[in-house]
């Protein structure tokens, strides 16, 4: 067969192409291999990558993990509730990270061995037909034509003609150059040398960050006895010297009695990047991961920040190319995550400034407003508790902001993520809320009856979307059979968590998008016309999916969700070589 616009031959015909293996490219492929798409991984590399880089996983990641079956693959390479204090030169504590609420189902930070997560990602992919990851095939080319895009390799390999193109392939993307975007930002002045150490010599579960102005450090406890240091190189050391086993050794003395007994998994010298893409999508090319954006290390949010760049996208762009959606539903992902990835970057750039500086009057000074700091106690849990961590918060993209009015406040919960406590239902004890919703739309209310809220029509709408519908309710009234729908899934507030919730706000139906991201929300009487708004903004209808979708999984009647197309077709040649 041949790709429109082109007399080349090709190899295959796929939805989508993700070039790189890593964990956001092998994310997506997941998310979109649940979803029926029919996908193709390319990796330059023979293997995946088999050292560790980032050692810190969050809550949103293990629930992306969760929503595409494998996090019980990946738990046992974690270890959770990890705990992160900054010392100051004397070793006084100057501050520490100890989250203690998993309000979305998984406890806020967490040690973990990459590789070892990324082969579980990767090992995923067997479970579908439909998706193949090719290692050693090196992208060279794309060319972009409104039928598609046909990906060129090196070597001579054949070519495939794919719908859209994901440039998973890291800071130096080529996917990213063929856009022709920029990557705005900057390059710290600062490096570091990186040591990962197997039969952790320390082994204890401690992380520690030393503000020392004499050389500031890193110590962290990975999992499977794997730690991390990281020192400072000062401006007068090459990094030629840094890489000198002696220079190694001597970092090392610092922090354990017997450097030379260390047992060397690698160690490297590395640059820290504050950089975002000019723009994550333009045409049938798209970017995640850190070929849409770098940003230092100090809060572990370059990895995480991948995932969710996957969260968002996936959903996307399978509604898309299974005809569930129109292309302008992909606008929406570049909205909605370039502003988030923008402040991560800022924050991990910010504190990496507190944690570093070598002057000792600054580091002083640092310290003393720090330690005053400190005895206030709602700042000390706002540090503890990683209140300054920015939260995903949509105005914009796919999410409709009811206008405020009578028997509502401006405090909308719209187009952030909803919590995922523990439930219960009437066959089943224990479960996350996340297992309950299913992988596509949800709507919810609390204890109420859901389809006399919606009214017929609504209901029937969200029905042949093939949402979950589910009626919240108190413990005490899982089993009452008042309002019993064939068609509404009870559930019973087990922890209370979810009364707490909506406590909170004066919102009582929430209607979430397959990421669980609230896409609009309202009081109960305001549930039709929010609905019907929600349908308008996004122009969906409930139609049947056309013959051959991979996503309707064989059943011609599955209802689909459908997003106006956009006004012209999107089309042009991208060229390159990597």
């Amino acid at each position: 067969m041949t790709a429109a616009g082109t007399d080349d031959q090709v190899d295959s015909q796929v939805d989508v192409v993700i070039v790189g293996a890593g964990p956001s490219g092998l994310t997506l492929a997941n998310i979109l291999g649940l979803q029926g798409v029919r996908t193709l991984v390319v990796e330059e590399r023979d293997t995946l990558i088999d050292y560790p880089r980032g050692v810190g996983l969050d809550d949103e990641s293990l629930r992306t993990f969760q929503s595409i079956g494998l996090v019980d693959q990946v738990l046992p390479h974690t270890v959770p509730n990890q705990i992160l204090r900054f010392f100051d030169a004397d070793r006084r504590l100057l501050a520490e990270m100890a989250p203690p609420d998993a309000r979305f189902g998984w406890p806020k930070r967490n040690g973990f061995v990459q590789p070892m997560v990324d082969a579980e990602l990767c090992r995923g992919l067997e479970r579908f037909d439909h998706v193949e990851v090719r290692f050693g095939h090196r992208m060279q080319t794309c060319v972009e034509t409104g039928a598609g895009v046909t990906v060129e390799f090196a070597d001579g390999r054949t070519p495939v003609l794919a719908r859209y193109v994901v440039g998973c392939d890291g800071g130096r993307s080529t996917i990213r150059r063929l856009m022709g975007v920029s990557f705005d930002g900057t390059t710290s002045s600062t490096r570091w040398l990186v040591v990962d150490v197997a039969n952790d010599p320390l082994g204890h579960p401690n992380s520690e960050v030393g503000a020392d102005p004499r050389r500031p450090y890193v110590s962290i406890s990975i999992a499977h006895g794997i730690r991390r240091f990281e020192f400072l190189i000062h401006p007068d050391e090459t990094d030629e010297q840094a890489a000198e086993p002696e220079f190694v050794r001597r970092m090392l003395a610092q922090r354990v009695p017997y450097p030379e007994r260390v047992d060397m998994i690698r160690h490297r010298v590395y640059t820290h990047h504050s950089r975002i893409a000019g723009s994550f999508r333009k045409g049938r090319l798209m970017l995640a991961g850190d070929a849409a954006h770098l940003m230092p290390v100090w809060q572990g949010q370059g990895y995480n920040s991948g995932i969710r760049d996957a969260a968002n996208l996936g959903w996307k762009l399978a509604a898309v190319v299974s005809g569930q959606a129109g292309e302008a539903l992909l606008d929406t992902y570049d909205v909605e995550r370039r502003k988030h990835a923008r402040a991560m970057i800022d924050l991990s750039t910010m504190v990496g400034r507190v944690i570093s500086p070598t002057n000792r009057r600054v580091a002083a000074l640092r310290d003393r407003v720090i330690h005053a700091a400190s005895v206030v106690p709602s700042v000390k849990r706002y540090v503890l508790e990683m209140r300054f961590k920015p939260m995903p918060r949509y105005l914009e993209g796919a999410v409709h902001h009811a206008e405020a009015g009578a028997g509502r406040s401006g405090n909308s919960p719209t187009g952030t993520l909803f919590i995922q406590p523990r439930v219960d239902t009437r066959d089943h004890q224990n479960l996350l809320l996340d297992d309950v919703l299913g992988p596509g739309f949800a709507v919810l209310c609390w204890s109420n009856n859901l389809r006399a809220v919606l009214g017929d029509a609504a209901f029937g709408r969200w029905k042949a979307l093939g949402a979950r519908l589910i009626d919240a309710r108190p413990m005490t009234q899982l089993r009452w059979p008042g309002h019993d729908d064939a068609d509404v899934v009870v559930v019973g507030d087990r922890t209370g968590a979810l009364k707490s919730w909506f406590d909170v706000y004066t919102d009582s139906v929430l209607f979430l998008r397959p990421d669980r991201c609230i896409a609009a929300a309202c009081i109960a009487q305001r549930a039709p016309e929010v609905s019907a708004s929600l349908f308008s903004v996004l122009q969906l209808t409930a139609t049947p999916n056309r013959e051959g979708d991979p996503a309707s999984h064989g059943n011609p009647d599955r209802a689909v969700l459908h997003v106006a197309q956009p006004a012209t077709e999107p089309s042009g040649t991208v060229t390159g070589t990597s």
